[in-house]
C-alpha cells in the first residue's frame, strides 16, 4: 500500500479489526518513510447478481433502489437506518447466498416483504399495497389478516 502522504511505495500494518458488519477490515497503516499514520478498510468484493424486472429486462442490482424502496415504505415509522441497513445487509446476503447470476425482481421483492414485516407492520402493508397492487378494501383485509396470524 503506496502513503497517501509522501507516496513511499512501503508501509505497515500496525492494527488490524473487523468493522462494519464484520464484513469489512480496518487496518492503521504507518508509512515507513515519512512515519505518518493512515486508515484503510479492506471489503470482499462480490458480484451480485442481475435483475430480471416483470418486463423480462434484466439491469444490474441498485442498492439505492432498495434502499431508497425501503425508506419509503418505513417514512414517518419508529425505525432506524442502522436497522434499514441491516436489512439491507440480509437481502444482499441473501442475493449472494442464491449463487445465481440473475435473480427474478419478484424474489427480491418478497424478501423485502420479510424484511419488512420484522421490522414495522404499517410499513409492511404500505409497501404490500403498491407491490401486490391492492384492487380494493378486501386486499388490505386479506394481508392484515395474514399479519395478525
Amino acid at each position: 500500500m503506496h502513503c497517501p502522504f509522501c507516496k513511499a511505495p512501503d508501509t505497515r500494518v500496525i492494527d488490524s479489526r473487523l468493522s462494519g458488519d464484520n464484513d469489512q477490515v480496518r487496518r492503521r497503516r504507518e508509512c515507513t518513510e515519512c512515519g505518518d499514520r493512515f486508515t484503510t478498510y479492506e471489503t470482499a468484493e462480490l458480484n451480485l447478481p442481475r435483475v430480471i424486472k416483470q418486463d423480462g429486462s434484466r439491469q444490474a442490482f441498485d442498492e439505492d433502489k432498495l434502499r431508497s424502496g425501503l425508506c419509503k415504505a418505513l417514512e414517518k415509522r419508529p425505525v432506524s437506518m442502522e436497522q434499514i441497513e441491516f436489512a439491507i445487509s440480509r437481502i444482499k446476503h441473501n442475493l449472494l447466498a442464491a449463487g445465481e447470476r440473475e435473480v427474478d425482481a419478484r424474489r427480491i421483492g418478497e424478501w423485502v416483504m420479510d424484511e419488512l414485516r420484522e421490522l414495522d407492520h404499517v410499513a409492511y402493508i404500505r409497501f404490500a399495497s403498491v407491490y401486490l397492487s391492492f384492487e380494493d378494501v378486501d386486499a388490505f383485509r386479506e394481508a392484515i389478516e395474514k399479519l395478525e396470524q
